[in-house]
């Protein structure tokens, strides 16, 4: 009896195994707010200020040992568009940075690396929903303080599935199945971390 099509893929594990920590950091009261029709110009700031310091973190510090294995790794990057936001809008950083995702990590391996860059990569696909609530309600556009919720435009959802293709091979070839679970673990609890410690109760 062929029994492949129902036999659960590394995807489908990645994505149960995650279910619990992905939806601790979409029920948080931050992570609700961008999708609320009141959303506030000051709640969008603080969400985007707080994504920067994980992508920017992400970017800096994780990222550049994945170059050799996702091949688009530098079309990818999406501090430059955080910024771009944040400068429009006329917020300032301050001038310290902050590591939400490298802090007490050392020397993840590759596979790790990779699960932190699904969990920032899939933000990407829900992005263009959010545009569409936050030009709504405040009048933003992908020119004028949401590029990063315009994720890759109309290449969004190609992008996601050469990513997973990528992904998958990876996983394939090494059998690190585990420890890209463990790093897209990590993530979604380390950025539900992040947001608790700097929002105000």
């Amino acid at each position: 009896m062929d029994t492949t099509l129902t036999t659960p893929t590394f995807l489908d594990n990645l994505r149960t195994a995650t279910s619990q920590s992905h939806t601790g950091l979409e029920e948080l009261p931050i992570s609700k707010s961008i999708m609320n029709p009141q959303v506030s110009k000051e709640e969008y700031l603080l969400y985007l200020s707080l994504m920067h310091d994980v992508v920017k973190d992400a970017e800096k510090n994780i990222f550049p040992q994945l170059n050799d294995i996702i091949t688009d790794l530098p079309e990818r990057n999406k501090n430059s568009k955080l910024e771009k936001d944040l400068e429009l809008l006329g917020h300032s950083k301050t001038t310290g940075e902050n590591h939400p995702v490298s802090d007490g990590l050392n020397n993840p391996t590759n596979a790790f690396a990779l699960g932190i860059l699904y969990v920032i990569e899939g933000s990407s696909l829900g992005g263009r929903v959010i545009l569409k609530n936050i030009n709504t309600a405040l009048g933003y556009d992908i020119e004028n303080g949401a590029s990063y919720f315009g994720g890759y435009g109309g290449q969004t959802g190609s992008h996601w599935k050469n990513f997973l293709a990528m992904l998958t091979q990876y996983e394939a070839k090494t059998n690190s199945a585990e420890e890209i679970i463990a790093g897209a673990d990590y993530a979604f609890n380390a950025i539900s971390r992040h947001f608790i410690a700097n929002v105000s109760k």
